[in-house]
């Protein structure tokens, strides 16, 4: 080994065992959190990895396949089969796990040596704390699911198997009744053709999922499919299509369906602040005689400028992208350069090889901003082969940082390693957080009615609680009150006596299903501006003839003269012309026409206005008082002699 070896063995291996250290978070599997880990080799070995590579050697479907064998079995066949794998990366991961987690000494698994792993490894696997300790060994804190749309999510620690909103199926088989049964069971809303209804439906799939701590939406999609905006009158045709025709309607028809689905799932996203995790390029049913999950490859042919319009249009939405072919990586690599919600995710599938990631991993980690980069993903389906998979990447990315960051750049070693823990845990809890919502109960959930329902001082009017959704409307003159957010039911003080102590569990979005356990009746709207019964003719009836006697209210000596009516009429008759004020033509200020038939003329006589908001009920009098003032003035002011002032000015010229 030369010596610039042992130079670039030093930091690597430095690299790799810091990067060992961290505790991951895995963001993309397919465990099933009731069943995480392997109860027998017949889990690990019906990987779709290993039959799909058997059966590609020459082993016949039906003999991986075959319903009447028991997992030992099945087994001793595959193991016969593995020998043509052994150059596979696939092979060093299970001999990676066999070796981890059972004690396996050796470097190869075959027919006579595989029983005794079986019966050893059946016996460790029979723990009931298996899932855990396969968790620790792996130095792994949480794993993200791949849920259902219909799944419960129920049964499981959230905080350790985290929920994600799968949504393949409501995109591109929502035409299949059975898809539409699940949907309809699962949301209590029966699609009635309305676009109502199909939002109605997505939006409580979104409501239940939040609520227990999902934290992505995500889909896999073939690569003819562009996701482009539907008009709302093409949906519900399309929409009407399929609930008519099912999968005999037009494809036209259920690709529109899809696309407005899709669309709308988009919208959600960026309503409850969900990143979008897309899987872009499988071609499903190539190989139709393939072994189960042998049968999809990818199509170059797929390119990201089908995605351009949903990129722009939701600047907000973060969308992790996954590539299955690594040709296509390039264009993630432009597009996560360029779209600040674009975010390059894992290496997936057909890339999840070593050379595969170290090409990619290093075109990435060269090109894009470190935060917007999420370097691996297991994509398990049990738990076991989380450890080797990302193994393999640390491996690569610590290659990838010794050799292009310490070796040509310069860096430490520390901050090599730092770059590492960013792609590999850091943007992982920044690009997936937990939703803000997930800590709010759904209905029923509560501990207890008072919790739910508390009393409210300091509010006028309404406080309307449905589900958990709070309003509070205030008059003007009512006292600010402040709502904290948590009410602790537990607590002596948890009364409504005292504001400082008030407090309140919101969920901001109650589902149809919690509006519907409240029994709470929905708000209605009364107009009760005119009271029924009531006419003008009731209410001149209710006005009495005499003026209200007031007393003398501001103590004047001389108490005021009797209210009288305005203009000294013994009757109020109102007309179009007496009640607006009139705009002066060159000052533009408003008057207001007042009787003149105490004048010497016959002209009409006018109220001068600088504003309109100077006329109220308590000025009018004021303000034709000063109307009389000012005529007596300007008579003066006309009769006085100013002839002082001509002998004034000719003194001035004089001099």
């Amino acid at each position: 080994m030369s010596e610039s070896s042992n130079v670039n063995n030093g930091p690597k291996s430095e690299i790799y065992e810091a990067l060992t250290s961290i505790r991951l978070i895995d963001p993309h599997s397919h465990i099933n959190p009731h069943s995480p880990a392997s109860s027998t080799l017949a889990d690990l070995l019906g990987y779709h990895y290993y039959t799909e590579l058997a059966h590609s050697s020459g082993m016949p479907k039906s003999r991986i396949e075959d319903p009447s064998i028991g997992p030992k079995e099945l087994v001793e066949r595959l193991v016969g089969g593995l020998q043509p794998l052994e150059n596979t990366a696939q092979y060093s991961w299970l001999i990676e796990i066999c070796r981890t987690f059972f004690g396996f000494e050796e470097d190869r698994l075959h027919l006579n040596n595989w029983e005794a792993l079986y019966d050893r490894s059946e016996q460790i696997m029979a723990s009931a704390q298996w899932s855990e300790t396969v968790l620790d060994q792996s130095n792994v804190q949480a794993v993200f699911l791949t849920n259902d749309f219909d799944d419960a999510l129920e049964g499981f620690d959230t905080d350790t198997y985290i929920p994600c909103l799968r949504t393949d199926d409501l995109v591109f088989h929502l035409a299949k009744p059975e898809v539409r049964g699940r949907l309809a069971t699962c949301t209590g809303i029966e699609l009635d053709g309305s676009l109502e209804s199909l939002r109605s439906s997505l939006k409580q799939r979104f409501e239940h999922f939040v609520s227990r701590g999902a934290r992505a939406c995500a889909i896999s999609i073939p690569p003819s499919f562009a996701p482009t905006p539907v008009p709302d009158g093409r949906a519900s045709t399309a929409l009407n299509a399929v609930l008519q025709k099912g999968l005999a309607a037009d494809a036209s028809h259920r690709d529109a369906l899809s696309r407005r689905v899709f669309w709308t799932l988009a919208e959600l996203c960026d309503e409850f602040g969900l990143p979008f995790d897309l899987m872009i390029g499988v071609n499903r049913q190539v190989y139709p005689e393939g072994v189960f999950q042998g049968q999809d490859l990818y199509d170059s042919r797929v390119s990201l400028i089908q995605y351009r319009e949903l990129f722009n249009s939701f600047p907000n939405v973060k969308f992790p992208i996954s590539v299955l072919a690594s040709v296509t990586n390039q264009e993630l690599v432009s597009y996560a350069w360029i779209f600040p919600n674009v975010i390059a995710n894992g290496h997936w599938w057909y890339s999840n090889t070593p050379s595969f990631i170290s090409r990619d991993a290093a075109a990435r980690l060269e090109a894009i901003p470190q935060t917007k980069q999420i370097g691996y993903y297991s994509d398990a389906y049990k738990l076991e082969f989380i450890w080797p998979k990302f193994d393999m990447y640390r491996q690569v990315l610590s290659g990838v940082l010794s050799d292009q960051f310490v070796g040509q750049r310069g860096w430490s070693v520390e901050r090599a390693v730092e770059l590492g823990r960013r792609v590999l845990r850091d943007n992982v809890e920044e690009i997936f957080p937990r939703p803000e919502r997930a800590a709010a109960p759904l209905a029923g959930e509560a501990e207890s009615d008072e919790a739910q329902s508390p009393s409210i001082p300091g509010a006028l009017g309404v406080a309307t609680a449905v589900a958990g959704v709070t309003e509070i409307v205030e008059s003007f003159d009512t006292p600010e009150t402040s709502v904290p957010e948590t009410l602790d039911t537990d607590s002596p003080a948890a009364g409504p006596s005292s504001d400082d102590d008030l407090s309140l569990d919101i969920d901001a979005l109650p589902g149809d299903e919690e509006v519907q356990e409240l029994g709470v009746d929905d708000v209605e709207l009364i107009d009760d501006s005119a009271p029924e019964g009531t006419s003008a003719e009731d209410l001149a009836n209710l006005v009495e003839e005499d003026s209200l006697d007031v007393g003398n209210l501001l103590e004047d000596e001389e108490p005021a003269p009797e209210i009288t009516q305005l203009r000294g009429e013994s009757s109020f008759s109102p007309d179009d012309e007496s009640l607006q004020l009139e705009s002066d033509p060159t000052t533009g200020e408003f008057t207001l026409p007042v009787d003149g038939s105490d004048s010497n003329n016959d002209e009409e006589e006018f109220i001068t206005i600088n504003d309109a908001s100077d006329l109220t009920a308590d000025n009018v009098e004021e303000l034709l008082e000063d109307s009389d003032e000012s005529k007596a003035a300007e008579a003066e002011v006309e009769e006085f002699d100013l002839d002082f002032l001509d002998e004034d000015d000719e003194g001035k010229e004089a001099t």
